[in-house]
């Protein structure tokens, strides 16, 4: 009885790990499906160039950041010596100066917000760049797929993990696309 158990574990141990390679072997495979799905934030970011586009829009918002804590800390200074000015000025003299700081403030604020927008706008420029270069790995996945269309998951009330595409994208597409490669955004 012992060696029969024996026997069986290890066919059963066989089967599990023939499964296993069979899943991973074919985890590059898109299943056959008429509609498939992909989630396209994720196929971005989980790729190797959109890691590397959002590690350089990270730290150029760090510095943005670090370059706002700064202006404002000026800003705070400069308005508490404006304020301590107040007592040995006139009213005019220091409604002068109160509206050249009020100025500045609001000029710096729009310098700075100026400054965010576009670091926003060079994400999403260069998160449509990706997208268009990515088009030829996911006509190839849709043709393999027999596939005549690839929702957004994220529109698709329910759907089946197997016709969901954006693992074996990604995979495809590090392997073919490169930070290098990618044109530069259009202006």
């Amino acid at each position: 009885m012992s060696c029969l158990r024996k026997t069986l574990a290890a066919i059963v141990v066989l089967i599990c790990v023939g499964c296993g390679a069979f899943a991973e072997g074919n985890a590059r495979l898109p299943v056959a499906s008429p509609i498939l799905t992909i989630d396209s934030d994720r196929l971005f970011e989980d790729s190797a160039f959109g890691r590397e586009i959002i590690e350089e829009i990270e730290q150029l918002g760090a510095e943005l950041s670090a370059e706002n804590r700064q202006i404002e800390e000026d800003l705070t200074r400069e308005e508490k010596e404006l304020t301590e000015l107040r007592p040995t000025m006139t009213p005019l003299e220091f409604r002068e100066l109160a509206d050249a700081f009020d100025a500045k403030v609001t000029e710096t604020r729009r310098t700075q917000d100026a400054k965010s927008r576009a670091l926003n706008s060079k994400l999403e420029e260069r998160r449509v760049v990706f997208l268009n270069a990515a088009a030829p790995v996911l006509e190839q996945l849709m043709r393999e797929a027999g596939a005549a269309v690839v929702l957004e998951r994220r529109s698709v009330f329910i759907s089946s993990n197997a016709v969901d595409i954006t693992l074996i994208a990604i995979d495809r597409l590090n392997a073919v696309l490169s930070a290098d490669d990618m044109p530069e955004p259009e202006k």
